[in-house]
């Protein structure tokens, strides 16, 4: 059993640093294509599930990626909710609060990345009930969180695992041992 976790494409607030969770930015024109050359990767392989995050970037690189038609939308799989810091960008945010760090102090309205842990861990559950191989599209922050849930890892240690948009990671097992495969890889995209 394999589980491939696929972030989506870029977007405006992406390139620039700023938090979106619920806000509904489309992919920029590099997101697109990067999303298009995500299939090539995953053209020889059968999925037993598919699931995608509520947000449109998400959807949308599913569907460029060709796997739009049987994608699922999971809710569980929605980004971090940054709450007030919605929009803002993490030296906007430090201006106010020095030090601030989404791995360790959460956002005013929003969620902890142990919220979010919670959730991950029912997506994991779902995945490790199929006989087969799981596809995820899905958000930064998110796939950091689950990278590290998926090891047995606290939600926070996804902060140690860097997700460019559009990379492909996988996960699967060292024998009964779930491991890390492959991580944050974006040697299939150009600019």
């Amino acid at each position: 059993m394999t589980v491939v976790l696929i972030r989506h494409g870029a977007t405006e607030w992406s390139v620039t640093g700023k938090h979106t969770s619920f806000t509904d930015v489309p992919l920029t024109a590099s997101g697109r294509r990067d999303a298009e050359r995500v299939s090539e990767r995953l053209a020889r392989r059968e999925f037993d599930l598919v699931l995608t995050s509520p947000r449109s970037r998400a959807r949308v690189t599913a569907e460029l990626a060709g796997y739009g038609a049987v994608a699922e939308v999971e809710e569980d799989l929605a980004e971090v909710n940054y709450g007030e810091y919605e929009g803002r960008t993490t030296p906007e945010i430090r201006v106010e609060v020095p030090g601030w760090s989404i791995w360790t102090h959460g956002s005013p309205g929003g969620e902890t990345v142990d919220d979010v842990g919670v959730r991950v861990d029912r997506v994991i559950e779902r995945m490790i009930a199929v006989d087969g191989d799981s596809l995820v599209f899905a958000h930064g922050h998110l796939l950091r969180i689950l990278g590290a849930r998926w090891i047995g890892l606290p939600a926070a240690y996804g902060g140690n695992l860097l997700l460019h948009t559009a990379s492909v990671c996988e996960l699967g097992f060292e024998r009964e041992r779930r491991a890390l495969m492959l991580w944050n890889d974006t040697l299939h995209l150009t600019d």
